[in-house]
């Protein structure tokens, strides 16, 4: 059973991420044609800026989840093939591994209501693997051995919006499967 957690932190910042934007507006381009579908969620910030950092404006090799606060099944999972030809180093503290920059392994969309859980991101895998996530405000997070080999990443307080994720390894080489984990409880230790 989830036991709801609100703080006047996560209030305040629900409250200051209830509005949405779209995407070309922010960036000052022209608007989309009618017919285009706005997102609910605000837009990231910066991030991904040419090929120095990972594209996380592409279309997930695996898919989008969208989810609200108090989803069931939790967790939900994701099968994905971790690893990719290029190095993460440089991207925020704890970057390590090899992933496809070309485009995310899964994206969130999240609406965490009035911030009562935490948000759980992780992976598992029989391979030493790690996570890169972008999250909505365009920051990098990143993780390596969160629960033995296995990588993940706690947001305490967790933002509305989008999500990418990439799954790693550490070392250069061929894909591992793996599998993306997103829960708002704790994982089993």
């Amino acid at each position: 059973m989830k036991t709801p957690i609100v703080t006047l932190a996560a209030v305040a910042a629900t409250i200051a991420l209830g509005a949405s934007y779209s995407y070309a507006q922010q960036k000052g381009a022209p608007p989309a044609p009618a017919a285009a579908a706005q997102s609910r969620f605000p837009p990231k910030a910066t991030a991904g800026q040419g090929g120095q950092q990972p594209d996380w404006r592409a279309e997930p090799r695996y898919g989008t989840l969208n989810l609200n606060v108090g989803f069931e099944p939790d967790p939900r999972t994701v099968d994905v093939d971790a690893g990719g030809d290029r190095q993460v180093s440089g991207l925020g503290p704890n970057c390590a591994g090899w992933i496809d920059f070309s485009r995310p392994d899964v994206d969130l969309n999240y609406s965490p209501g009035q911030g009562q859980y935490p948000l759980y991101i992780s992976a598992v895998s029989q391979s030493d693997t790690t996570i890169v996530i972008n999250d909505p405000q365009g920051r990098w997070h990143c993780n390596d051995d969160f629960e033995g080999l296995n990588p993940g990443v706690i947001f305490q307080q967790p933002l509305h919006g989008n999500y990418n994720i990439w799954i790693g390894t550490l070392d250069a080489g061929p894909t591992q499967r793996a599998t993306v984990r997103i829960s708002e409880v704790p994982p089993r230790r």
